[in-house]
Formats: C-alpha cells, structure tokens, sequence
C-alpha cells in the first residue's frame, strides 16, 4: 500500500465532504467584473473533474461560455469557538467543458450529479439546464495555519481519482 501524504488527504476529503462550493467567473459583458455564485458539485468519475448542473440563463452560466477558465472555492465548514482563519479551504483554478446532451459524457455526469443530489432529478430534464464540467488545472490549498501550499493538476488528478 502506496503512502498518501498528510495534505493530500486531507484535500481529499474536503472535496469529498464538502456539497457546495464558490464558483468564480468573468463577466460575459465586463470582463474586468469578477462573479461569484453558489454551485452545488459533485465529483465525476470519468476523469480529474467536477460535475455542477447550471441553468443557461444563470449569469455564471453565460460567463462560461464567453470564459470558460475560472475558480471554484471548496472551504470546510465553521466549527464554533475554532478560528475562521484557520479553515480548510481549496481554491481550484477550473476550465469549463460542457458535454453535449445524451452523450456518453453528458451521462457520466447526469450519474454523479444525481448520486450526491438526488432531488435534483427533475431539473435534469428541463432544457435549458446543462451539465458542465469543471477540469481542475492548479489550486491554492489552505489547510490551516502555516499549511498552504500550491497544488499541480497531476496531484489534483489523483485526488480526483483519475
């Protein structure tokens, strides 16, 4: 059995555990304007990605498709009377990849986004809804205090399970 180092676990295990993340795009219309929104992702196991189900008339959505290179934050949850500094947290540096509908791909996706959600599947037919991946190329780690460091897509891969 191969040793897996203390911060890749833990990175693991964040983006296993966590349900919800921060996505960061690039204004369609200003590209100089940043975007923040609230995503719900799983983790999709045909390869080093992240599956998130975007409606195409959401903001981040148009963003995308005009910028497809953005950043997705996955941060642990507040424990109380622990200091907020100290969370562990994960900024991934993504390229959006949207699978065409029905293929192979696109049904990859629809599997694990419906494994962690669900209640989710009746969106997963309304038409303007879509599945995009999120291809992890770098991240910035913090898993607390005095422990950041950078993290390469080869590790991220691993992480991911690919």
């Amino acid at each position: 059995m191969t040793h897996e180092p203390r911060l890749m676990r833990e990175l693991r295990d964040l983006i296993a555990g966590r349900r919800v993340a921060a996505l960061g795009t690039l204004d369609a219309a200003d590209p100089a304007q940043p975007f923040v929104s609230m995503v719900p992702y799983a983790v999709w196991p045909g390869g080093p990605a992240l599956v998130v189900h975007l409606s195409g008339l959401a903001a981040h959505t148009r963003n995308l498709q005009v910028q497809p290179r953005a950043s997705l934050l996955v941060m642990a949850a507040e424990t109380p009377g622990e200091p907020v500094h100290a969370l562990p947290r994960v900024s991934l540096d993504v390229v959006a990849d949207t699978p065409a509908r029905d293929s192979a791909g696109w049904q990859a996706a629809r599997e694990a986004y419906l494994a962690r959600f669900p209640e989710a599947e009746p969106m997963t037919t309304l038409g303007d809804f879509r599945f995009v991946l999120l291809r992890p190329t770098g991240a910035r780690q913090v898993a607390g205090f005095g422990a950041a460091r950078s993290v390469d897509g080869d590790e991220l891969a691993r992480v991911l399970g690919a």
